[in-house]
C-alpha cells in the first residue's frame, strides 16, 4: 500500500472513466498515485485483475486500493470517496441522491462511448462507421438535449448552484467532466444547446475555476481528450452546420407564442393519427 494513502488504478494513456475519481481526488487535495502511470505500475494493476491480492475481484478498471479495502466501478468508488473527501451530502438521504445523479452520467457516458462503438468494443471505429453515424445523429438529437435537460432541472430544483444538497460533491465536479467531454466530441451539437442549460454551464465554469482543479487540469497530470478515451471527436459523428443552422431556427421558431401554437398543433395531429 502507498504511503500516499490512495492508490488510483487505470489506464495510463487516458482520461477515460478513472477521470471521474481523479477529479475528486484532485478537488480534495488528497494525497494519491496515479498507479499505472508509475514504473511497474502496469504490472501491479494486471496482478490485482487477475486476483492476485485477496478481497473483492474488480472486473476492470478503474478501481481504488485504500489499505485493505478495493473499490471498483467510477459510481461505487465515488460513494466511497465522498463522504472521507468531504464531497458528499452528510445525510443518507443526500448520499442516495448523488449516487442516483452519479449513476445517471453513468449512463451517459455509456452511450457517448457507443457512438463510435455502437456495434462492438472488438472492432475499429472505422470498422462500424455506418452504425456509428446512426447511432450519434440520435445521440445528438435526442440524448443529449435529454440528459443535459435533466441536470439543468435539477440544478433548478436544487436553487441552481449545485447538483445536490447545495454543497459542492462529487456529481458537480463529474457534470463538469460530462461536458467538457461533450464539448469537445460534439462541438457543433453542444453550441445549439448552450442557451437551454445556463445554469449547467455555469456550474461547470464555476468548477473549472476552482483553485485546486484550475491547478490541475492545467497540469501534466490532466491528460488531454484523445481518440482513444470515451468522448472522441469524429466531425461526421457531429451535428453538421447546415443541421445545426436549421435546429437553430426550428428552435428559435418555437420559442414563439404563434411557434409554440404550431407546435401544439403538429403533437395533436400526430397523437390523433396513432
Amino acid at each position: 500500500m502507498s504511503a500516499a494513502g490512495y492508490e488510483l488504478y487505470y489506464w495510463p494513456t487516458i482520461q477515460g472513466r478513472g477521470e471521474f475519481v481523479r477529479l475528486a481526488l484532485e478537488a480534495a487535495g488528497a494525497a494519491y498515485v496515479d498507479v499505472a502511470r508509475s514504473p511497474g505500475g502496469m504490472a501491479a494493476m494486471m496482478k490485482i485483475l487477475k486476483g492476485g491480492l485477496p478481497g473483492p475481484l474488480p472486473f476492470a478498471v478503474p478501481f481504488l486500493r485504500h489499505g485493505d479495502r478495493i473499490v471498483s466501478q467510477s459510481a461505487a468508488i465515488l460513494a466511497y470517496l465522498g463522504p472521507l473527501l468531504g464531497l458528499a451530502p452528510e445525510d443518507e438521504q443526500g448520499r442516495s441522491e448523488a449516487l442516483q445523479i452519479q449513476l445517471t452520467l453513468a449512463d451517459l457516458v455509456t452511450e457517448t462511448h457507443d457512438t463510435h462503438h455502437p456495434i462492438s468494443s472488438g472492432l475499429y471505429y472505422e470498422e462500424q462507421k455506418a452504425a456509428a453515424k446512426a447511432r450519434s445523429a440520435a445521440f445528438v438529437s435526442e440524448r443529449v438535449p435529454k440528459f443535459l435537460g435533466w441536470l439543468e432541472r435539477v440544478l433548478v430544483r436544487g436553487g441552481g448552484e449545485h447538483l445536490v444538497a447545495g454543497q459542492l460533491t462529487y456529481v458537480d465536479l463529474s457534470a463538469f467532466q460530462v461536458l467538457s467531454g461533450l464539448f469537445y466530441a460534439f462541438p457543433n451539437a453542444m453550441a445549439r444547446l448552450r442557451a437551454q442549460i445556463p445554469r449547467l454551464l455555469a456550474l461547470h465554469d464555476r468548477v473549472q475555476a476552482s483553485p485546486r482543479l484550475k491547478a490541475y487540469l492545467t497540469s501534466s497530470r490532466r491528460l488531454p481528450f484523445n481518440e482513444q478515451g470515451i468522448f472522441r471527436r469524429y466531425p461526421e459523428l457531429d451535428l453538421q452546420r447546415q443541421e445545426r443552422q436549421r435546429a437553430q431556427r426550428s428552435l428559435r421558431a418555437r420559442s414563439t407564442p404563434r411557434g409554440r401554437s404550431a407546435a401544439r398543433a403538429a403533437k395533436t395531429r400526430a397523437s390523433r393519427r396513432k
